[in-house]
């Protein structure tokens, strides 16, 4: 049995959590551990730790929980951390999204070309961003060996700025590489004998290696593209990945597009809502519409509700909805199991580009590609056949800038970089626009004030 101590910092989520906690409950090899849920909201955090209960026991799981509200807390003693948490909730990702708009930042400053993600906010997440450093440095401290798996966005830049700042033993954990499980699917492909590879960033992650039988499976999909591509239409909001932008993508660089990549495009597909529509599909125009995000607001409610059925439900409609037999396609869990039982396991992680996987790119940046993972470590595949120049030089660079640009501003304190960010945006039309937005963010959101303290001079 393990016997190790599981963090989950920000567990108030509970779809997420209970996820976790329902793979926890299926490797055996993490038997006897100790699960600590730690969030700020008491009313939430007791009812995710009653239903980690419920349903460990429903499942025969041999697992300790506790719940804290102190962060020191569940950190000490902790082998792993999961970091999920979203400082300040969504209400603060829509409040600078409506200054943003107010000061004519068609959805807000921190939707940026390559960065279109709706709640993927680096500009003005200083609260988030702090909270990772403060996190981090408390791993240091108080669980030095402990690994920290950072799942909270801003991923790209969070993971990049811990590895630069401490010493936390890092990583990055997204599930939009399943991506390739949709286009398998819809090519009629069986995913089990399918030989692929993703590289990128975080939200910018390209297929390279794709192989079904021993043969390039590029040709399947230029055939579906040509034949069947005219009849795709979006069954919600982020029903992307086979869409017109994900197909224009991949004409101009070579690769396809996969997951939340989709939606990073430049602002050939982001100009307005008509615009979206017609690149993401009609009704919505995809998920970073207006209408597609108030679709998914509504979700987030739903969400709420949700929770509070599952509280009250009985324990076969709990099993139900998180099936003791199926894992729930998060990694984090498949990667504790591997490093303590020592079972090779294949991952899409995030980590320093230390082997120039991504060429181009300086060792300190984040990449996102398949490793191996066991008791000695992580072991990086060899990205074959590359990622074409273009593609790493059109799309990566602008991204990977536009990262430095925003931890830049952040670490230094400088509302002088910041500003210059927006003025190269072409959404900015002045000066006096840059002054505007920036002062509204700081007359209306405390913790960018807090940050900056006082708008800084060039």
């Amino acid at each position: 049995m393990a016997n190790v101590k599981i963090s989950i910092i920000g567990a108030g989520s509970a779809i997420f959590s209970l996820r976790l906690v329902g793979d926890i409950c299926r490797m055996e090899g993490l038997s006897g551990s100790l699960v600590s849920l730690m969030d700020i909201d008491k009313e939430r955090l007791d009812a995710v730790h009653a239903l980690a209960v419920r349903y460990s026991k429903a499942v025969g799981a041999d697992l300790k929980f506790e719940k804290t509200m102190d962060l020191d807390a569940s950190i000490e003693g902790a082998s792993f951390v999961v970091n999920t948490a979203l400082v300040n909730g969504h209400s603060y990702l829509e409040k600078t999204r409506e200054i943003g708009e107010r000061n004519g930042y068609y959805r807000g400053i921190d939707t940026q070309e390559f960065n279109m993600v709706s709640d993927y906010h680096t500009l003005t997440n200083t609260g988030q961003l702090n909270f990772f450093l403060d996190v981090a440095r408390k791993v240091e401290k108080l669980s030095s060996n402990a690994w920290l798996l950072q799942a909270a966005n801003p991923v790209f830049e969070g993971t990049t700025l811990i590895y630069r700042e401490t010493g936390a033993k890092i990583l990055g954990f997204c599930h939009g590489f399943h991506g390739v499980d949709e286009i398998s699917k819809e090519l009629g492909l069986n995913i089990g004998e399918l030989d692929w590879q993703v590289a990128g960033f975080n939200h910018n992650l390209w297929l390279t290696k794709f192989s079904y039988n021993g043969k390039d499976a590029y040709p399947i999909l230029n055939n579906w593209i040509d034949e069947k591509s005219k009849y795709w239409k979006p069954k919600d909001p982020f029903n992307d990945q086979l869409s017109p932008v994900a197909i224009d993508m991949y004409k101009f660089y070579g690769r396809f597009p996969i997951g939340d990549t989709v939606r990073n495009g430049s602002w050939k597909y982001h100009y307005n809502e008509e615009v979206k529509r017609k690149w993401f599909g009609q009704p919505w125009g995809g998920a970073d519409s207006k209408e597609g995000w108030a679709w998914y607001q509504n979700k987030v409610r739903q969400t709420t509700l949700d929770t509070e059925k599952l509280a009250k439900s009985k324990d076969a409609d709990l099993l139900k909805q998180f099936p003791p037999d199926i894992m729930s396609g998060e990694q984090h869990i498949p990667f504790i199991n591997a490093v303590l039982e020592n079972k090779k396991t294949r991952l899409i992680l995030n980590i320093p580009n230390k082997n120039n996987a991504v060429p181009y790119i300086p060792e300190n940046v984040f990449i996102e590609i398949p490793v191996v993972v066991d008791s000695k470590g992580i072991h990086p595949e060899k990205i074959e056949p590359s990622l074409p120049e273009k593609l790493v030089f059109m799309y990566l660079f602008p991204r990977w800038l536009r990262m430095e640009w925003a931890i830049n501003a952040f670490i230094k304190r400088d509302l002088g970089i910041l500003k210059e960010f927006l003025i190269r945006d072409p959404r900015t039309k002045s000066e006096e626009q840059v002054e505007a937005v920036i002062k509204g963010l700081m007359e209306e959101l405390p913790d960018f004030k807090f940050h900056y303290k006082s708008i800084s001079k060039r």
